[in-house]
């Protein structure tokens, strides 16, 4: 399995099936690519309905015939657009003909701005991605919370927790909640696409280190091999 950083919190992971977290390419200053550049996709993965993580999503699955797996709102959405999407909402498992994804809690908010209009976009979330005997977090957009204690059982390989502060987690908050999941390995993203989420990646892979979890930071484009 390749998984592949494509910046902010784009995520390609490629495998049986060829998966998608969070698109935003286009307007995006520190993509790694353009959308001419994926491969075929098969499954869109949107945590809520900020610009930056909804992205470029309807073009993708409408190249693709790809389906989009969000939350319930974001789901009827993108359905009245012709998409092919499931719903799902926080805390629900689905096995898919890839895997198993599960949606985890995020402190944050939802929304899709189209035009002059604000459209709910349900409960934000994360992602617990299961592929053959590998595990996936994928935190979303989110402040540090309680229940990701509760991710310690599920024994994450790779997890991308966001640090850029101002929206999301700060360094110091994302390395807490590091050392409450104790994922194998972590991957810090949304930080630095902008600079009111400029963020010490260095200091943060020193205190992830430090609590003995390894820390791999991927620039925009960079991939690892799970």
């Amino acid at each position: 399995m390749k998984v592949t950083f494509l910046g902010h919190a784009a995520v390609l992971i490629e495998d049986k099936k060829n998966i998608i977290i969070d698109p935003f390419i286009t307007g995006n200053p520190v993509a790694s690519l353009k959308l001419e550049d994926l491969p075929k996709i098969d499954y869109i993965l949107v945590t809520h309905g900020h610009g930056d993580h909804l992205g470029d999503t309807v073009e993708i699955a409408k190249k693709n015939d790809a389906t989009v797996i969000s939350n319930y709102e974001i789901c009827q959405y993108l359905s009245k657009k012709g998409l092919k999407t499931h719903a799902m909402h926080i805390g629900g498992s689905y096995l898919f003909d890839f895997g198993r994804v599960k949606m985890t809690p995020a402190v944050h908010g939802s929304s899709i701005i189209e035009g002059e209009k604000i459209i709910y976009g349900g409960n934000p979330g994360g992602f617990l991605v299961t592929i053959d005997d590998k595990k996936i977090y994928h935190a979303g957009d989110t402040g540090l919370t309680k229940e990701m204690e509760l991710l310690t059982n599920e024994n994450i390989d790779l997890a991308f927790l966001p640090i850029g502060g101002n929206f999301v987690m700060d360094v110091e908050d994302a390395v807490l909640a590091a050392s409450m999941i104790k994922p194998k390995k972590v991957i810090p993203m949304h930080y630095g696409t902008w600079e009111i989420i400029f963020a010490d990646v260095e200091l943060f892979r020193k205190k992830v280190e430090d609590e003995g979890i390894e820390c791999v930071i991927l620039e925009p484009g960079d991939s690892l091999e799970l």
